[in-house]
């Protein structure tokens, strides 16, 4: 069930938030509010594919 729940996530990520890395951004400027943007889609990333079994 959490499986299925990251990976709708994952999916509301990759229409609504904007990929930085096709951007082409530099981490050493990014904004506090990209930082988080990148966190919080490494982190449904993550859990999306991972076997959540920690």
């Amino acid at each position: 069930m959490r499986k299925h729940l990251f990976k709708f996530l994952a999916a509301v990520n990759k229409t609504i938030l904007p990929s930085y890395t096709k951007k082409g951004l530099n981490l050493a400027k990014a904004s506090k509010l990209q930082l988080a943007i990148i966190g919080w889609r490494y982190f449904v990333t993550i859990n999306a594919l991972g076997d959540n079994s920690k």
